[in-house]
């Protein structure tokens, strides 16, 4: 697909995003008196402050908006102020490229670099603007008051009322052209991108990346049954993919019985790479949050799951008793892991860059660096190297990861078979597993991107991005 088709259309992605992002009964009249507090603005002022977290900080938006431990300033507000926070963030986030580029065109000079607090402002304030259903004077009005009420941005604020109104006035004008002429990255993150895939790929990739992520199932058992009842399609993969939930996914049919659990159909792919495994010992290496798991036992495998952390540990446990499913679980360092007897097969779905999940996590690329990407490369080698003298001789190992990097993916793999003397390469063949053909490389390993599975509207479409190769223990 070129530069030129729907993904990159500039109508399609706005008319799309402010769908997507319709927040009602948001208040545009925020006169109120000295002592009263300005309707919407402690909304605004947390996500200007998480913005800052995220893009000054670099720390990931997750934590950030989680309900328990999240921001303070995030915490103290009800639900649905919560609800707005994060949507204007992540509209901020994934936008951000062509935020900057309409702002800068109305400044006469960039601003100082020291003024991260004013950029902030004018950052939420125009993804409000320009992509959710808010009223423009709402958004301008309480950018305004927010300015007024910082000692570090309090002189700016005519300068926020001017720069912002005349965003609101010219948006229709501009917007598209914007959008289409726009790499809606950091350059470190797209020259990456260009360098592993070409132009026009990464292109692609980029272009998914404004849409927010499909919904994926893995059913149990019956996906056309639970395609129908939860309003989705079966993709060749078998996952049931719901471009948009009707309900919470706590609300949806199925959940409380335990019939399918969230997960992408990439994400899926790994543990369908070992065959048949009807018996056999698996661990299920750096598990948590469980999905992969959950498969391996539905494989009929005897499943050992092996995570570092007590918390993620805790979640997969809830999640397999959700879903009727029962593993050995192990909290344990997987380089100092020393399990009683080897294993029949083993699964690294080893810690990444996350660089593959950027539809979902549009932080990604401004927490991340080309630094973090070698360093998790290097932590992916150690740990592949340990899990290889978990399993027996004649054992599969499967690693993965969803990066789309291929430090962390094809230049590893070829790195670690190149340099490992006990081990030899067991390449996936066309037509050995169902709906994974598009996916297979001609080294015979696994390669998906935000740009693959075209199936109509951008929505409905792609994967997230994801690597997968296939290991045998000599012997």
């Amino acid at each position: 697909m070129g530069p030129q088709s729907d993904r990159t259309q500039g109508s399609v992605v706005v008319s799309q995003a402010k769908r997507r992002h319709r927040i009602s009964g948001d208040h545009e009249n925020n006169a109120a008196s000295p002592d009263e507090p300005v309707a919407g603005l402690a909304a605004r002022k947390a996500a200007a402050r998480l913005l800052a977290a995220v893009v000054d900080a670099r720390t990931p938006l997750d934590g950030l908006t989680d309900h328990e431990n999240g921001h303070p300033q995030y915490k103290a507000l009800d639900l649905r102020d919560r609800a707005l926070v994060r949507a204007i963030l992540v509209t901020a986030l994934r936008f951000r490229m062509t935020i900057s580029g309409l702002l800068a065109r109305r400044l006469e000079k960039p601003l100082p670099p020291n003024a991260t607090a004013l950029s902030h402002i004018l950052h939420v304030a125009a993804a409000q603007i320009l992509f959710l259903d808010i009223p423009d004077s709402a958004a301008v009005d309480l950018a305004v008051t927010h300015a007024k009420s910082d000692p570090r941005t309090v002189r700016f604020s005519g300068l926020v009322n001017g720069v912002l109104r005349t965003l609101a006035r010219s948006k229709q004008a501009e917007l598209a052209a914007a959008l289409a002429a726009t790499d809606e990255a950091p350059k470190w993150f797209s020259d990456r991108l260009k360098a592993a895939y070409g132009v026009d790929k990464a292109r692609q990739i980029l272009a998914a990346h404004r849409h927010e992520a499909p919904v994926d199932f893995t059913i149990k058992s019956d996906p056309a049954l639970w395609a129908e009842r939860l309003g989705g399609i079966v993709l060749p993969t078998g996952t049931v993919r719901v471009e948009k939930l009707s309900a919470s996914v706590t609300e949806l049919p199925g959940f409380e019985d335990g019939a399918w659990w969230v997960q992408d159909a990439a994400a899926s792919l790994p543990a369908r790479l070992f065959g048949d495994i009807k018996g056999l010992r698996v661990a299920d290496l750096c598990a948590a949050p469980g999905g992969k798991t959950a498969q391996l036992i539905l494989g009929g495998a005897n499943v050992t799951a092996v995570d570092t952390s007590k918390n993620r540990l805790a979640r997969l446990s809830q999640n397999l008793e959700r879903l009727g499913l029962s593993a050995e679980i192990v909290q344990a360092d997987l380089l100092k892991y020393e399990p009683e007897q080897l294993f029949d097969a083993v699964l690294l779905d080893a810690p990444c860059s996350s660089t593959g999940t950027v539809r979902r996590h549009p932080d990604v690329p401004w927490t991340k660096t080309a630094a973090d990407i070698e360093k998790l490369a290097d932590l992916q080698r150690r740990l592949l190297a340990r899990a290889v003298t978990l399993v027996k001789p004649g054992g599969r190992i499967v690693f993965s990861n969803c990066s789309l990097d291929p430090l962390e993916g094809e230049a590893l793999y070829r790195a670690f078979l190149a340099g490992t003397a006990d081990i030899v390469d067991d390449p996936l063949r066309p037509g050995e597993i169902a709906g994974i053909d598009p996916f297979l490389t001609p080294q015979g390993t696994l390669r998906t991107t935000p740009a693959d599975l075209e199936l109509g509207p951008p929505e409905r479409s792609g994967l997230d991005g994801f690597f997968a190769a296939r290991f045998r223990r000599a012997g």
